[in-house]
C-alpha cells in the first residue's frame, strides 16, 4: 500500500534518513518540514496518509497543534521521540511511539501500527 506520509522533524539527518526509510518501504514522502506552521499548512493542503512526527521541534514547540490537527483530520501518526520528556497534549496520546534511534524494520513495524 504506497502511503504519502508527512514528516515533521527538525534534524535534517534523521528528515532525511526517514525520507530514504519511506521510499524503500514502498511509499512516497508528502513533504519533509521542520517547524509547526509549515506543517500545519501541508495538513490544510490535504494529501497526507500518514505521518511521522518529532515531538520537540526546533522552535520551541512541542507540536501539540500538529498532533491535533492530524487528529482532526484522522490522518494517522507516529510520535518520533528520542526521550521526550514533559507534558503532551491529548492528541499525542494512544499513538505509537518511533523511538530514536531507529531501524528500517522499526519505521515499517510502527507504520504497520496505524
Amino acid at each position: 500500500m504506497n502511503q504519502r506520509i508527512l514528516i515533521v522533524e527538525d534534524d535534517a539527518i534523521i528528515g532525511m534518513l526517514l525520507e530514504e526509510y519511506i521510499d524503500m518501504l514502498g511509499h512516497r514522502c508528502a513533504a519533509t518540514v521542520d517547524r509547526v506552521d509549515d506543517a500545519l499548512a501541508k495538513i490544510a493542503e490535504g494529501g497526507i496518509d500518514a505521518a511521522v512526527v518529532d515531538v520537540h521541534l526546533a522552535d520551541g514547540d512541542v507540536g501539540d497543534a500538529i498532533a491535533a490537527a492530524l487528529s482532526e483530520n484522522n490522518i494517522p501518526f507516529l510520535v518520533a521521540t528520542g526521550g521526550f520528556v514533559g507534558e503532551t497534549g491529548p492528541a499525542w496520546r494512544g499513538r505509537p511511539i518511533l523511538a530514536k534511534p531507529f531501524t528500517l524494520d522499526d519505521l515499517r513495524e510502527g507504520l504497520g501500527r496505524l
